[in-house]
């Protein structure tokens, strides 16, 4: 196939699949969160409290189904439902030119389109991850992430900019909409691929002493409470720059629904960049010091930001901002999933990553909702400097302190 190695992941067919079906979700994806900060921020004209609490909202999925979805998930198979998740969501979405037309739409029922991309991002996403692992031999793990990382970067490059030319020609419902078809086609693509997946055993032992099993595993290992609690942390201080950036964008440096799309587009160039070589720096340097970069590209991104003037230069302080986040978002997850995959044995796979991720997704909701309450009583610069801060410090806390800066190869499984 093209001359590709013969190891390559190009030529696995069931991983071509899974990288389309990752990337058409992808490019969905990013229509409906900027229709969403849009809808909020430029016609609803939410405050800074209101868009905070929006970001809330969709992160108590996590804090209410994620350790339980675990072990649920550890007792059946895994595609069906992820296949299943893309599909709920497809079906909300496409249900948005109706609630418009109705005139229904309002900050209540935004609430409830990011509660329900919560649910199937607990439920469907961490499937997902799963199903990357059947597929993926665990010595390719971190080609693979940087290679999905990928799909997601071109979904970047291109997603914005299209959501905010459709939001601006046909309105914000009609962009739901558009999701809603992708996401469809997502699912079209996931029925042609196929896993090993024995099926699942039936359980003798009661729910209760199968979460109890895989929350001794997660804590029992240092190495990942260690990047649970790292992220966690850092997932704080980014929700709070997060949830404040459209509103600065829109209302400090004036830019219009294109205009912010297209800035998304240009920043997408850093999660490319970092998808394509980030497989080869961690190779280099290790999976735990690049992890570490990560955290400090992204400090270092929202930093900048808040000390930026106003005009043209803040918009080029927009752009280098969402360069280094993105850059540094890939850093980060796509060696922190390699290290925990490797180290967690298949048959508790489910109940570690639903506690990696509740672990690390909890602090969001008081992020977003810190972020907004700094943002509307002390600025939005000051919210944004607080994440960026925080950020710095937690990758120069961790580089000095912590032992993830010793982990120079992936672990044995």
């Amino acid at each position: 196939m093209f001359n590709l190695p013969a190891d390559d992941l190009w030529r696995d067919h069931n991983y071509r699949r899974l990288w389309f079906s990752i990337l058409i979700s992808s490019f969905g994806g990013h229509i409906t969160s900027l229709a969403l900060s849009l809808t909020s921020a430029m016609i609803l004209q939410a405050t800074p409290q209101e868009i905070g609490l929006l970001v809330a909202v969709g992160s108590v999925p996590y804090v209410l189904f994620m350790l339980p979805v675990g072990v649920w998930l550890d007792r059946v198979r895994k595609l069906p439902v992820y296949r299943a998740g893309e599909t709920a969501m497809a079906l909300v979405l496409l249900s948005c030119p109706l609630v418009w037309a109705l005139d229904l739409m309002s900050m209540g029922f935004l609430y409830g389109i990011a509660f329900a991309a919560g649910c199937v991002s607990v439920i469907s996403g961490t499937a997902a991850q799963i199903v990357l692992i059947q597929i993926v031999s665990r010595e390719r793990l971190v080609a693979a992430h940087a290679r999905n990382s990928v799909a997601g970067s071109l979904a970047e490059i291109t997603g914005p900019a299209a959501a905010g030319a459709l939001i601006k020609l046909v309105g914000s419902s009609l962009a739901f909409f558009a999701n809603g078809t992708l996401l469809l086609v997502s699912v079209l693509l996931l029925r042609g691929v196929r896993v090993v997946e024995a099926p699942p055993t039936v359980r003798t032992r009661a729910f209760w002493p199968d979460l109890r099993e895989g929350l001794r595993f997660v804590f029992g290992h240092r190495t990942l409470v260690a990047l649970a609690l790292i992220v966690a942390t850092w997932q704080l201080f980014q929700t709070a720059a997060m949830v404040v950036q459209v509103l600065f964008a829109t209302r400090v440096l004036g830019l219009n629904a294109y205009q912010y799309g297209l800035c998304f587009s240009a920043a997408g160039l850093g999660t490319v960049i970092a998808s394509s070589l980030g497989h080869r720096l961690s190779h280099r340097i290790g999976p735990g010091p690049c992890f570490i970069l990560g955290l400090a590209l992204s400090g270092s991104g929202w930093l900048q930001l808040a000390l930026s003037p106003e005009g043209g230069l803040g918009v080029v302080a927009f752009i280098a901002m969402l360069l280094c986040f993105s850059s540094g978002t890939v850093l980060i997850f796509s060696n922190m999933l390699a290290i925990r995959q490797t180290l967690t044995p298949a048959p508790l796979l489910a109940r570690m990553t639903s506690t990696m991720r509740f672990m690390t997704l909890l602090p969001a909701g008081p992020g977003a909702v810190l972020g907004g309450f700094l943002g509307e009583h002390f600025g939005l610069r000051l919210a944004i400097g607080f994440g960026g801060v925080g950020a710095l410090a937690l990758a120069l806390f961790v580089w000095r302190f912590s032992r993830v800066r010793q982990i120079t190869t992936l672990p044995a499984a």
